[in-house]
């Protein structure tokens, strides 16, 4: 048995997803004139328009790029664009995880369009240099799961024929997007800002428009796919006229966070923010002995969705089922001390921790944080072997 450590993290909320509202948040920080209103009068789109600018300023999106409030969250966002613009040319999907591998069921089984697939196990990236710049391209730039990201844009060519079409989820407000190399960038607000589920965000270029009023998809558009009408742009969309009800809570809660992010320096602020969260994770796992990262590329290594694998030789002497136990063992031991909060990894992803590391988390927390896995890791060590 360890010794309990002294110091608990402040906010012991870790979860990659909704993750930590903002330091200091509270309800009572919300504007509320919008509660209770329709989001079609003049006040609800009022405020959707003042976070699609919010959003354009804070994360440095150009300004010819289209900005839209769409539903159901970064994974709505993502097959708006996927159902929307795929078919006139050829398609290279890469995948790393299972968001990744999600896009590609959506492209080969559903839309059932020919594609080349680059995959590469949880922890690593597949060969960026096989992407053909001919082709449309879809890719993850931060795989939540897996805690891989991409180190740059380099492998997009500026010259592509094709669109590149990524999900930004984790990596938005926490890593710095080569806009110019994107021609689709999605996300929701309840990942690197700590807001609420279910709305997303699409980023068109203006080459992602021009397919879109050139294209027309073979297959039949749901209601809330449609973002053109008559062979245009359906150009409320994308200033602050939504397809479909959105909560005008989440949408103030979304400013607040923006603003927030504002007062933290900006995009370089939150970059910073995430990336001192690492670096203490870092600094721990040098020491420590029966854990190491799930990416073991520090370049390619996620500053958000972290992911630790126990390379313990007894615990990883386990087959899967009794890996997997030994996490929840930690797990449980964590939450009922107060110290951390949905650790676990994903479900697809190897046995092992995902601890978020995004910008609303303090690095005082991670700090404290780390003695407690230890802790927790001799507990259930204890109890099982």
């Amino acid at each position: 048995m360890t010794t309990k450590p002294a110091t608990r993290p402040a906010r012991p909320f870790f979860s990659s997803g909704p993750c930590a509202k903002r330091p200091g948040w509270s309800p009572q920080h919300l504007d509320q004139p919008t509660l209770g209103r329709s989001h079609r009068s003049k006040i609800g789109k009022a405020r959707l328009k003042e976070a699609i600018d919010r959003t354009r300023a804070l994360l440095e999106i150009p300004d010819d790029y289209r900005i839209g409030i769409v539903p159901a969250s970064d994974t709505g966002a993502m097959e708006m664009a996927l159902w929307s613009l795929l078919g006139p040319r050829p398609i290279d999907l890469l995948a790393w995880e299972s968001f990744g591998e999600g896009w590609v069921t959506d492209v080969v089984k559903q839309l059932r369009l020919e594609a080349r697939v680059m995959k590469a196990p949880y922890g690593e990236l597949p060969d960026l240099s096989w992407v053909n710049p001919d082709h449309d391209l879809v890719f993850t730039w931060n795989g939540t799961t897996s805690g891989v990201r991409v180190p740059n844009a380099d492998f997009i060519a500026a010259d592509r024929k094709g669109l590149s079409i990524c999900d930004a989820t984790s990596a938005a407000f926490a890593q710095r997007l080569d806009w110019p190399k994107l021609d689709v960038a999605t996300f929701s607000w309840q990942k690197a800002l700590g807001g609420e589920g279910a709305h997303g965000v699409l980023v068109l270029s203006p080459r992602a428009v021009a397919r879109l009023e050139s294209h027309t998809p073979a297959w039949p558009m749901p209601k809330i796919f449609r973002l053109t009408k008559g062979g245009k742009l359906i150009d409320d969309i994308f200033e602050g006229a939504t397809i479909n009800t959105p909560s005008m809570l989440c949408v103030e809660d979304y400013i607040d966070a923006l603003k927030w992010g504002v007062s933290q320096g900006g995009l370089d602020g939150l970059c910073a923010r995430a990336d001192a969260n690492l670096a203490a994770l870092e600094e721990w796992v040098r020491d420590a002995h029966w854990v190491n990262f799930l990416c073991a590329d520090p370049a390619a290594r996620s500053n958000t969705s972290v992911c630790l694998r126990i390379i313990d030789p007894k615990v990883a002497a386990l087959d899967e089922a009794g890996q997997r136990a030994f996490v929840k063992k930690m797990e449980s031991a964590l939450e009922s001390e107060g110290a951390a909060l949905d650790i676990g990894g994903y479900r697809d992803a190897p046995p092992g921790l995902r601890i978020w590391c995004g910008a609303t988390i303090e690095r005082a927390d991670i700090e404290a944080l780390t003695p407690w896995l230890d802790w927790a890791f001799g507990e259930a060590k204890a109890a099982i072997l």
